[in-house]
Parts: structure tokens; sequence; C-alpha cells
């Protein structure tokens, strides 16, 4: 394998274990700041249990995507430095925002707030973990901007002079239409991933401890599950939205989700196809009438453009060449993104209906307690792997093909070693990490905690 290949597998690798955790460090502070503004509105110590409870795997999991995250940022310049030159300009200024303005406040707050037990005043010291759930999503928001000028670049000038793209709007950068329906998706993901955490845990301690932090358990499951459920739907409206945007910029990449060859009207979606899938001729599938022009178009009888036309029809315009992606990873990379985030959804609605009959737990709930967070991750996982693989073969769409962006002095040997030594790296803080998640989950809350306080009492509503 050359080093175009291995650069492009270390970033993949890079990226895939970054975003394992990512999620949680976004949507877990808001539950954790929920969890102790209802704490000081009831002062019921189940909450304040609650909070410190959660509060702990928040901070192993953002220890871990401020690890992954540092190196990821680090490959712009080690393997792809052409990359780093031609768009820098452009691509750095929301990543130097998210840095100095986002992480900023973030670690900061997230300082103050774990130092700040019984030192600082209790509303400012809640007031800290809401703004350490804000910056999160503003850190998220600027990461964002940068993918989504990848995937539709807007607001630049190409000086034919330098080589390089040059910002002239940073504001056409920070509204990009990609990013604008992307940061939706990806953040009711992360509210989908930390909702399924917390009621993951809660179910489980339920189940095999349920004498023990009963009221505070219930509780947490309730409010776990209630995100995951609302989670899960504002998923499918905002996956619908971007792609319909994704069908308006890049059109291959709705056709590759689908292993759509040719042009049709209306198209359906497959949900499962037998075959290669690297052409047209697929030995069966089992299709949706209407379902994929529905997405796309938002017309269950619109037109969806097919891989052949698209690619007749990009080689005029950016010259010969393939611009078809991978289909087979697209597409199944797709189908595994939706499926597993709706089982996370039909799991914790299940962990609802259980609350509300009040019997022992059956022996599949258990289990669904024990695989209910890693379909998040995994989904979230291939969503992005979704995400990307169907942009190639451009880096930048429509303006700097994937296999110009690496470095060109950069040696196979040498992204052969990094490659090796970072999947070995990140394979071990991953099992340290989530094996401390499940040690702490598994522990319940801490001794200073809170005992049962009765199931009679009223559980405050959801609060944000």
């Amino acid at each position: 394998m050359v080093a175009l290949d291995l650069a492009r597998w270390q970033f993949g690798i890079t990226t895939v274990f970054h975003f394992l955790f990512v999620p949680l460090t976004i949507g877990l502070p808001f539950l954790v700041a929920g969890f102790q503004t209802v704490w000081l509105r009831t002062r019921h110590d189940r909450w304040l249990g609650l909070t410190k409870f959660f509060g702990r795997l928040f901070l192993l999991a953002f220890a871990m995507g401020v690890a992954t995250g540092i190196v990821l940022e680090f490959q712009f310049g080690m393997n792809w430095s052409a990359y780093s030159r031609l768009v820098g300009e452009v691509f750095g200024v929301p990543l130097a925002l998210e840095g100095l303005l986002a992480f900023f406040l973030q670690s900061t707050f997230l300082g103050l707030w774990v130092f700040g037990w019984e030192r600082l005043p209790k509303y400012l010291h809640l007031g800290c973990m809401w703004v350490v759930a804000l910056a999160s999503a503003f850190s998220a928001y600027f990461v964002l901007a940068a993918n989504a000028w990848m995937q539709w670049p807007v607001g630049y000038h190409f000086d034919d002079e330098t080589g390089r793209a040059e910002l002239t709007d940073l504001g056409a950068v920070l509204t990009n239409k990609v990013l604008l329906a992307s940061f939706p998706h990806v953040a009711s993901a992360c509210f989908l991933a930390a909702g399924s955490l917390v009621a993951a845990v809660a179910l489980w301690q339920l189940c095999r401890h349920p004498d023990r932090d009963r009221a505070a358990f219930r509780s947490a499951l309730k409010v776990g599950a209630v995100t995951t459920v609302v989670s899960g739907v504002a998923l499918a409206v905002t996956g619908a939205v971007s792609t319909q945007t994704m069908t308006d910029t890049q059109p291959m990449k709705t056709a590759a989700a689908e292993a759509l060859y040719w042009t049709a009207r209306p198209a359906g979606f497959s949900l499962v196809t037998f075959g290669t899938l690297t052409d047209a001729n697929e030995i069966a599938s089992y299709r949706i009438p209407g379902v994929l022009s529905l997405f796309a178009t938002g017309d269950l009888g619109g037109e969806v453009r097919g891989i052949d036309d698209l690619q007749r029809e990009y080689e005029q315009r950016y010259g010969p060449g393939s611009y078809v992606p991978a289909v087979p990873v697209t597409y199944w990379a797709f189908r595994l993104m939706i499926g597993l985030g709706g089982l996370a959804a039909l799991a914790a609605a299940w962990a609802l209906w259980w609350m509300r009959v009040d019997r022992p737990a059956p022996r599949p709930l258990i289990w669904a307690a024990i695989v209910l967070p890693a379909l998040p991750a995994l989904g979230n996982s291939a969503g992005w792997i979704f995400t990307e693989v169907g942009r190639q073969p451009w880096i930048v769409f429509g303006l700097m093909p994937t296999s110009a962006g690496v470095s060109p002095t950069i040696g196979t040997s040498t992204v052969a070693l990094s490659l090796t030594l970072f999947t070995l790296l990140y394979a071990a803080l991953s099992i340290v990490t989530v094996g401390l998640l499940v040690r702490y989950a598994r522990a319940g809350l801490s001794p200073e905690g809170p005992q049962d306080e009765g199931e009679d009492e009223p559980e405050p509503g959801l609060v944000y």
C-alpha cells in the first residue's frame, strides 16, 4: 500500500476512535447540568447523587476525547500538509475558533466545576456546568463548520498566483447550508448517545440491584430513556433534511447510499440488497417504494439521479477519472447508521414501558441494557464513515482530490509506523476508558450519595 492509502487509514481509524467518546462529551453535560438544576430546585439528594455519578462518567469521556482530538488535528500537518497548504487559511479558521473560544471555555469551566464543590456558591457552581454544556455545543458547531466546508466549500477565493484558497466571507462558512443541516443531526446523535448511556446504566442497576438507590436510578432511567426516544425522533427528522441537502450538494453520495446506478423516478429505499453493489447487476433487493425520493427530494415521486449519469456529468465538469465512491461501504454504512440509531430508540421505549408495568425485568431487557450504549456509538461511527467515504474521491468537494492532499515528502514506512503505533495506543486507551466507565457504572452512587427516598415523591420534569 502506498503512503496515501496508509494516511487515509490512519486518519479514518483516529477519527473513529475519537468519535466513540465525543458524542458523550456533547450530550452528557446537558443531562448532568439538568440533574444538578433539579437538585437545586427540589433539594432531593438523589439528584445530587446522579449529578456526581454521571459527572464522573462525563469526565472520563472528556479526557479520552481530548487525547484523541489533539492528535487528530496534528495529522493535518503530518500526513496532509498539501491539503493544509491549499486550504489552511479557510479550514483553519473554524478550528481556531473551536480551540480558542469553545474548548477554552469548556475546559476552564469544567475545572471550576470539578474543584468548585463546597467552594463556589451553589448556583454559580451550576452555572459552570451549563457553560461547559453550551461550550461543548459551540465546539461541535465550529468543528462541523470545518467539515461542512470540505463537503461544500463556500466563502473563499482561489488565488492562482499562490495556489491557495483564501477566506473572503467567514459568515458564509459559519452559515454553510451543509452545516445548518448537519449540526442538528449530529446534535441529535450526541443526545442519543448520552441518553442511551444514562438509561443503560440506570436500567442495569435496577435489574441487578433493585433495592439499591432505587428512586435515584428510576429517575435517571426516565430521563435517559425519554432523551433517547426524543433524540431518535429528532434524528429521523433532521436526517431527512440532511439527505435533501446532500442530494443538492453531493448527489453522487445519495446515489451511492442506495447503490442506484440508473436515474429513477420515483426511487425506492432498499432495506437490504444482495450482490456486490459494485455494478447495477444486483441479485435481490427488498425495497420500500418512493422512500429514497421522499428523503432526497421531499416528494414521493421525485427524481433521484443515478451513479452512471452523474459519472458522465462529473467527467465533463472536472475531467477524466472515476468520481464514484466505494459503493458497498457507503451503502452499508448508511443502513448501519439508521438501523443502530433506531434500535437504541426502541430499546429505550421498551425500558419506559417496563417502568410502567413495574415487574421484574425479563432477561432480554437486561441484555438490552448491556448493549444499549454501544448502539449509538457504532451508529455514529457508521454515520461518519458514510459522510467521509461518500465524498470520495474529493478531500474538498469539487476543489481538491484526496490524492493531491497527502504530504508529498511523507514515506510509506513512516506512515505505516505511526499508523501502527497510534492504532495500538488508541486501542489500549479505549479499553482502559471503557473499563473505567464500566467500573464506575457498576459501582453505583458514591458512598456519600443519596439513599432511596420513597416512590411516593413526585419526580420533577426534565429540565434543560
